[in-house]
Formats: structure tokens, sequence, C-alpha cells
């Protein structure tokens, strides 16, 4: 039985996806995000739909490069770019957060770089790896804590 992610308050991708495992996590038990096949946990991709509304309402377009990340992507690319916590830019396979569903890789332009920085937090994702202006992680969305 696949439960799409519970949005229950407190409640992360790690914990609603533990019975899978990172990189593991089956395609259906997943959302769409609304860009191509690209798919997100329920709460995250739910927060960049409206986080790319909003964006467009500005004239801003933000690009999906890659999204959820199986198990056997995160291998090929930690031989292919190497590992981050050796100057590359992969994590070591298991532990990325593409893995969970909850980082995509976007495509930005200066302006919508620029554009994340300034609003990306309102929507609950952080620009979290600091030689990867690319990458942003759902966190959580503002609910005043």
């Amino acid at each position: 039985e696949l439960d799409r992610a519970s949005s229950k308050t407190g409640e992360t991708a790690q914990q609603n996806f533990s019975k899978f495992g990172n990189g593991q996590i089956p395609t259906d038990a997943l959302a769409p995000i609304g860009v191509g096949t690209h798919r997100l946990w329920d709460p995250a991709a739910d927060a960049f739909k409206k986080l790319q509304r909003a964006a467009k309402a500005e004239g801003v377009d933000i690009a999906v490069e890659s999204s959820y990340r199986p198990y056997g992507k995160q291998v090929e690319l930690a031989k292919d770019l190497g590992l981050y916590s050796q100057g590359g830019k992969a994590a070591a396979p298991g532990t990325s957060n593409h893995g969970w569903g909850i980082s995509l890789d976007l495509q930005l332009s200066p302006r919508a770089q620029s554009w994340m920085k300034q609003n990306a937090s309102q929507f609950g994702f952080a620009n979290d790896v600091a030689r990867e202006p690319w990458h942003w992680t759902y966190r959580s969305e503002r609910s005043g804590s």
C-alpha cells in the first residue's frame, strides 16, 4: 500500500519514506510538480508549484533540471561528478536530499537566482549547498515558527 506523503505537521520526508529508504521511493508515492515527469514529496511538490506560480506572476522563469533522484542515478552521478566531500558535485549515494524527494536542481537566470534568494524561503525552500547555487531543498513552509 502506497500512501502518498502525509502532510502532517512536523513530519519529514525521511520519516514518511523511511520504509522505502533514500532513492528507493516508488514513483507513485511521490507527487508531480507540474514540470515534465519531475516528482517530489507531496508537501514539497505543493510548495514548489506555489513558488513557481509566484515567480511567473513576477515574470521570472524557474526551470527544473532535476528532482527526485533514485539510488541508481545517485551512484551514476557520484561516479561522473565525484563526491562533494572530495571536491565533486554529488552526495554520497543514499545520502542525497534528492533521494528523499525534497531537493531540486534548477536552471536559473541571474534574475531568477536573485528572485529565489529573496523569495524561496517564503515557500519553504533553502539553497543549502554552498557550492551549488542551483540546488534548492524544501525545509517546510513558513508557519510562524
